[in-house]
């Protein structure tokens, strides 16, 4: 399974379980994760990364950045 087609399919999953996914394509902050997860009073960040995959020196800074400011974000691989 490729990356966009696991990211296409965790869409759909957290649609079904009542999230507004919002896929990130071109953001003012390099690094940020691909999916921004909503309902009401929650935010969740999401990388979606292929099998082998792993983050650049940014994407964790970035990620360690939104934790600080309370967020969650994951790392998700097939």
């Amino acid at each position: 399974m490729t990356e966009a087609q696991y990211q296409a399919k965790l869409i759909k999953a957290y649609e079904a379980e009542g999230w507004y996914v919002v896929k990130l394509m071109q953001v003012n902050k390099a690094g940020l994760p691909d999916l921004l997860l909503l309902r009401p009073s929650q935010v969740h960040w999401v990388e979606v990364k292929a099998p082998k995959g792993r983050l650049s020196k940014v994407q964790e800074y970035r990620h360690q950045e939104l934790r600080a400011l309370g967020f969650t974000v994951e790392t998700m691989k097939p």
